[in-house]
């Protein structure tokens, strides 16, 4: 009797199911990927194309146009995770119905993130910037955070109140701190990556990155959304 070959072996070992699910998440990041890329191309030219030392106020309004592609993202990984939609109507889906109060929260978090570097770049050769500079540096994080929770939200809960998800979001991402530095620096990294090999961010990285922190928020989110029966309700 001949003896299996190592790809018979590795069949053996690893259920069809186990195959199925590997293949299906790799699937998901690759579209979820190419799908982010085209939401957020005028972001994403931008960043390639130029110095953003220089071409920071474009940026600043590209920006809010990247926040309905990030939800729509998520949207992706929750149908994806009870079984649903499959990925590219699923992010089509996660467009259509966060769109606006995606591109609202976007919008609201630039718009501070500008304020306070502005703030930064002012206040730094200054006698309080030992306590000042610090201080607005956390106030931006803690924006960033609560835009990401907010969108996180947005797609779990498309008819929500924007003021309740906001509410809601300040309050458990300051609560939940620990999960909310996770996802901070979940994208801390893939900023990272895209800044040395904007490729290998753009096509691989960037979905799973945002994979992570959207589990990270999901979580933090518990409180207010009821995860165990929304799992269990049909798609």
């Amino acid at each position: 009797m001949n003896k299996p070959n190592a790809l018979s072996r590795l069949n053996g070992l690893v259920s069809h199911e186990t195959w199925a699910s590997l293949i299906g998440m790799i699937y998901l990041a690759l579209i979820v990927n190419l799908l982010l890329v085209v939401a957020c191309l005028p972001m994403v030219v931008l960043l390639i194309t130029t110095d953003p030392a220089y071409s920071w106020p474009l940026l600043a309004l590209a920006a809010p146009l990247t926040a309905p592609g990030i939800a729509a993202a998520f949207r992706a990984f929750r149908e994806h995770g009870a079984g649903g939609l499959g990925p590219i109507r699923a992010f089509l889906a996660g467009l259509r119905d966060t769109w606006r109060h995606a591109l609202v929260i976007g919008a609201a978090v630039t718009v501070a993130i500008v304020v306070l570097l502005v703030d930064v770049r002012m206040l730094s050769n200054t006698a309080a910037a030992v306590i000042t500079v610090p201080l607005l540096a956390v106030l931006a994080l803690v924006a960033i955070a609560v835009g990401l929770v907010a969108l996180v939200a947005v797609a779990e809960v498309p008819g929500a109140r924007l003021r309740d998800v906001v509410r809601a979001s300040l309050y458990l991402s300051l609560r939940r701190w620990y999960l909310t530095a996770v996802s901070l620096a979940a994208l801390a990294a893939q900023i990272a990556v895209f800044a040395t090999a904007p490729a290998l961010g753009l096509g691989l990285t960037a979905s799973a990155a945002l994979f992570f922190a959207w589990t990270n928020s999901r979580y933090t989110l518990r409180p207010v959304l009821d995860l165990d029966e929304m799992a269990a309700a049909p798609a």
